[in-house]
């Protein structure tokens, strides 16, 4: 690959190596393309154990770990620094005094890629929707036996470095993109050819100012598009449209209805009414790009969702247990617990929640902690005071109930799932829907669905 060729010899500094598969994928990419490469991060070589032995095999990498150095800022050919990182870091802004170039692992990928990119945000069913789309398309290749490969990566823990370069003109990428990303994009000044925005509703305010700062930067997945490129959009969702009608490409409104009529029976009933929408998504887009009505019915009979997205893991004794650690922010939640509570109808809901706060407004998913669960298992950080505070304080009506959820505090994930065993009964469910971030307690919100899954599977 020619674009790789601009860093043989060069001296990268990889600004967090992390736990997602990014810095990993991007020190391995800049190892491979002759870079000397170094890794800093703030956590400790213990705490990123699992990332460094993915590059066990990678040779000359240089870590320093637990802290940043200035001069490794000051000294350095390019910074490619984490989706995470705020652009106001102190040792970004000494890297922009020595005159180094500061890049992201989205923006090289974008800048090398030969393919088309399909890219999919939005606050909450973007992980499903990537999946899906890259299944249909997977699955017209097969059906066709066509030679086009189909890449899927991004924000959905599979580093998009790993596969750029084995990535051919002819071949698809479809990437998941978050709002971090985005923002990184921007100096570069550049859009996937295909965009698809599922919805935007409050997440990440301890990062963004406002909502607008945060809709905004979910816009730039569309913001350089040119004309002859494409977003998609819900036609329902009015906030979208307006957001979304000065985008330079083509804008597709799409019809859930409409889109999903032909596939009524292929969809399981298992499958959380809210995932619509995002179905909705993969389905236009899949037939925009030429998939056949059996390709994508063939993945929907398959389709029971992604893991840590509404996850069924288990029943035991007629309890249903579910992962939905994905529901870092308080609107994702409150809609798993509305869907948990419809599903199991008289059954009794136990809803293990709280977390890191990121200073989203709470009181509509306490709410729904009030009207619908029977019990709620706080897991340790500062949106839990808030929630805790919330429910014991509500002043909002209890319709189909005398009282409020019963409220236990847990220390450990393995203890609040053995909470929820002792107290629940056939036809109850105990849903893990957060609410809130995972930092403190876990690695990241995987690491937290992981346990949750691993404590449930132990359960006899």
């Amino acid at each position: 690959m020619e674009f790789s060729e601009d860093f043989k010899h060069k001296r990268v500094l990889i600004m967090g190596l992390g736990l997602h598969g990014g810095g990993a994928g991007a020190a391995a990419f800049f190892t491979a393309a002759g870079a000397r490469v170094t890794v800093t991060d703030l956590k400790s070589r213990r705490e990123l154990a699992p990332s460094i032995r993915k590059l066990a095999r990678r040779r000359g990498i240089v870590y320093h770990l637990g802290g940043h150095r200035p001069e490794d800022f000051r000294n350095t050919d390019y910074v490619i620094k984490n989706p995470g990182v705020r652009d106001d870091s102190r040792f970004l802004k000494i890297a922009r005094a020595a005159g180094t170039t500061i890049l992201s692992d989205t923006e090289v990928f974008f800048r090398a890629c030969l393919a088309p990119i399909i890219g999919i945000t939005g606050t909450k069913g973007k992980s499903t929707t990537t999946w899906l789309i890259g299944e249909f398309l997977k699955q017209e290749t097969r059906n066709k036996k066509q030679e086009t490969r189909v890449w899927v990566g991004g924000n959905i823990r599979a580093s998009m470095l790993e596969f750029l370069p084995w990535v051919r003109k002819r071949d698809a990428v479809v990437l998941e993109l978050s709002s971090f990303q985005l923002d990184a994009l921007r100096q570069s000044r550049m859009s996937p050819h295909i965009a698809v925005i599922t919805n935007i509703f409050p997440d990440h305010l301890n990062r963004y100012p406002s909502m607008r700062a945060y809709a905004l930067s979910k816009a730039g997945i569309f913001r350089f598009q040119k004309r002859g490129d494409y977003l998609f959009v819900n036609r329902d969702d009015v906030r979208l449209r307006r957001l979304t009608r000065r985008a330079p490409g083509r804008t597709v409104l799409v019809d859930v209805g409409r889109a999903l009529r032909p596939f009524r029976g292929a969809v399981s009933p298992s499958v959380p009414a809210f995932h619509l929408p995002n179905i909705a998504f993969a389905v236009a887009v899949a037939k925009h790009c030429g998939v056949g009505d059996d390709a994508i019915r063939g993945v929907l009979k398959r389709f029971r969702g992604v893991p840590g997205r509404m996850e069924a893991v288990r029943t035991v004794r007629g309890v249903r247990y579910i992962n939905d650690t994905t529901a870092t922010n308080p609107t994702a939640a409150l809609k798993a617990v509305r869907a948990v509570k419809r599903g199991i109808g008289k059954g009794r809901l136990f809803v293990l929640a709280g977390g890191f706060d990121k200073g989203l407004p709470v009181g509509a998913f306490c709410r729904a902690l009030v009207e619908d669960a029977a019990a709620v298992v706080f897991l340790p950080g500062a949106a839990t005071a808030r929630m805790k505070s919330k429910i014991t304080k509500h002043k909002f009506p209890i319709h189909h109930k005398t009282q409020i959820p019963k409220i236990v505090d847990a220390r450990s994930m393995p203890g609040a799932v053995r909470v929820a065993y002792r107290n629940a009964k056939r036809g109850d469910a105990v849903l893990l829907s957060p609410g809130a971030a995972s930092f403190g307690l876990f690695l990241h919100e995987f690491d937290r669905g992981d346990q949750f899954t691993r404590a449930v599977k132990a359960l006899r």
